[in-house]
């Protein structure tokens, strides 16, 4: 018997060692952890349970039946982030340089499987080559069996894909259907072709972090939800993000234990709107102030500025956020800002999150680009969202909430359950000086004349009476209340129960 407990401990010591040190010291010279060391970090000490450590290709080609090595480049199990059970893949970089064959894939997909029917987050920590190009066809299989899971598991358990070294090629479509993605700056990117491939078919000289970088695929591509600074970083940010989910579709998002009032008073948010009504101010201010402890988990925070989304907590409980951003673009909405809303909606909605909206938004953002990039699509994108969303929503104007803008932004009409604005919200088809050049045409010579009606149309309609004498709003409330309304509300809604009529899947406009 001592002689197999010997045996099993030394065959997990060379499983455990992956490609061998020189190709660890390697890794480490890089500025990267090792497969098992990330697990080791994003999991709770002592929690990893591994499936197939000694799992091997079955390649014979080119030389491969003389290269064996346990775990063929994939590193699977469960474990758990505060107690809360996990899936987790984490390629090893140092094995046939994390390169997905038919027996790596097909780790992958038992333990997505394995989450789907234990109702649990699958988290994968991407670090490969792409395609093991000795097993052909094989490898692609592979691929696509990985996709198809991922597709299985959309929106029935939360899917998170940490991008920490190369990704290229097919390797990129499993991330890109998951729910979160996050990247490490300098040390990993992401594209569909390399630098040499776009520089032989279009001839344009580009390096891989200009392509594919960390940077690029936060701010210009919005591929990537996030960037961080090393592995560490990365991964101590995973954890926080699974603190806010719910480990599936069925189940509800965590409670924390909270620290602040919920009916606590704010009299700075009094003065947070400046009289200038063309004066920009931060939103992020009211989302901390309103958030327990102000703690708010930004979502895309660099790409589409000018509209703010992410997940804070309320009496301990995950509220996702969605708010326009005066500073950027005025808090327009535009194409970007559309789709990046969107999709967050659709995630809350997908896995029962509560929706909070916090609106100043002048309109739909004008001119050519706009138009030919297809704004109506991508702004009709949010608009379905917010309509199909049947999870509670609760809905704030602070300020503007002009022309169609203001009924895509969760508005009553699109089955808002509480809708509040301040005093100084201004609802109406356009501001007050467009409109007033349309409906008085005729005064345009007289600017007295002009400045009168301009006034008289503020008096009626910028402001949010109008709309609360048609019920449209439920209640105009003092800023300084907001968190203890909001609060409340959301507390009577933890009982909503809505559902759309039945259908296969809806057709939202792509």
């Amino acid at each position: 018997m001592n002689k197999i407990l010997t045996e099993l401990n030394d065959r997990r010591a060379i499983a455990r060692l992956g490609g061998g040190q020189r190709r660890i010291d390697a890794q480490h010279a890089k500025g990267k952890l090792t497969a098992r060391e990330r697990i080791e970090l994003l999991l709770d000490e002592g929690s990893f349970e591994e499936f197939d450590m000694f799992k091997t290709h079955r390649c014979v080609e080119f030389g491969m039946d003389q290269q064996h090595i346990p775990g063929d480049g994939v590193v699977t199990g469960w474990g758990t982030i505060n107690g809360r059970m996990v899936y987790v893949f984490s390629q090893d970089f140092t094995v046939f340089g994390g390169s997905l064959s038919e027996t790596h894939a097909q780790k992958i997909c038992k333990i997505q499987e394995m989450a789907l029917q234990n109702g649990a987050p699958i988290i994968g920590l991407n670090d490969s080559g792409g395609a093991r190009i000795q097993e052909g066809v094989d490898s692609l299989a592979g691929y696509a069996e990985v996709f198809q899971n991922n597709i299985m598991a959309s929106g029935v358990v939360p899917q998170i894909s940490v991008i920490m070294g190369p990704c290229a090629g097919g390797a990129v479509y499993s991330p890109a259907i998951t729910d979160f993605i996050f990247m490490v700056k300098d040390s990993s990117y992401m594209f569909v072709t390399g630098p040499d491939v776009v520089k032989t078919v279009t001839n344009e000289v580009v390096t891989a972090e200009e392509l594919g970088g960390a940077s690029t695929h936060t701010k210009k591509s919005s591929v990537a939800d996030g960037a961080f600074e090393n592995d560490v970083e990365a991964l101590t940010e995973v954890r926080r993000l699974v603190d806010f989910l719910p480990l599936n579709n069925r189940d509800k998002a965590p409670r924390r234990p909270f620290f602040d009032d919920p009916a606590r008073v704010d009299a700075s948010l009094d003065t947070l709107i400046p009289d200038n009504p063309n004066q920009p101010y931060d939103m992020k201010e009211l989302i901390l102030k309103l958030a327990d402890e102000g703690d708010f988990y930004e979502i895309q925070e660099d790409f589409a500025k000018n509209i703010l989304t992410g997940f804070v907590r309320l009496e301990g409980s995950t509220v996702g956020v969605v708010a326009n951003q005066p500073t950027v673009l005025a808090g327009c909405l535009d194409i970007d800002s559309s789709r990046k809303a969107a999709r967050f909606v659709r995630f809350c909605d997908a896995f029962e999150i509560p929706i909070l909206t916090l609106v100043d938004v002048p309109g739909f953002l004008p001119g050519t680009s706009q138009e030919y990039g297809g704004v109506i699509k991508h702004g009709a994108k949010l608009l379905f969202a917010y309509g199909e969303a049947t999870v509670p929503k609760v809905t704030v104007i602070t300020r503007k909430a002009y022309g169609g803008a203001y009924d895509v932004m969760a508005s009553k009409h699109l089955r808002g359950d509480f809708n509040y604005a301040w005093p100084s919200a201004e609802i109406a088809v356009m501001g007050a000086k467009g409109a007033t050049e349309i409906i008085h045409r005729a005064d345009l010579g007289d600017a007295d004349k002009i400045a009168q009606h301009t006034k008289d149309y503020e008096d009626r309609f910028a402001t949010p009476f109008v709309a609360a004498e048609r019920g449209f709003i439920d209640e105009v409330i003092m800023p300084q209340s907001t968190r203890r309304r909001v609060c409340r509300a959301f507390a009577s809604l933890r009982n909503k129960n809505l559902k759309n009529l039945w259908k296969k899947h809806d057709n939202i406009p792509l």
